[in-house]
């Protein structure tokens, strides 16, 4: 008898935990803002002061020219070619002819 009692207690609570329950959401209302009326001007600021400029710099010194280079030694002259004994005449061969169109 307690384990029936015990089991339908389970079921009864497991029934009522599976209820769908509704769930209310409440949405805000959108609420349009309007700008007042522009209060008093205010009090006019200091006159900031001027900042210091920094110092220069030193201009930075010349430095020195570099020697001018020595002028190379000329090159001996080379022997004269030997004149041509025969002449190589290149002939190329014509361009093939175009194929003739299908239709």
């Amino acid at each position: 008898m307690n384990r029936s009692i015990i089991m339908s207690l389970l079921v009864a609570a497991l029934g009522l935990a599976a209820c769908d329950k509704p769930v209310v959401v409440n949405v805000p209302e959108d609420k349009v803002v309007v700008p007042g009326p522009a209060g008093p001007a205010g009090q006019t600021g200091e006159q900031g002061t001027q900042g210091v400029s920094g110092n220069k710099g030193d201009i930075g010194v010349k430095g020195n020219t570099g020697d001018a280079g020595v002028q190379g030694n000329e090159g001996s002259k080379g022997e004269t070619g030997k004149s041509g004994e025969s002449t190589t005449v290149i002939i190329t061969p014509p361009a093939a002819p175009e194929p003739a169109p299908t239709n």
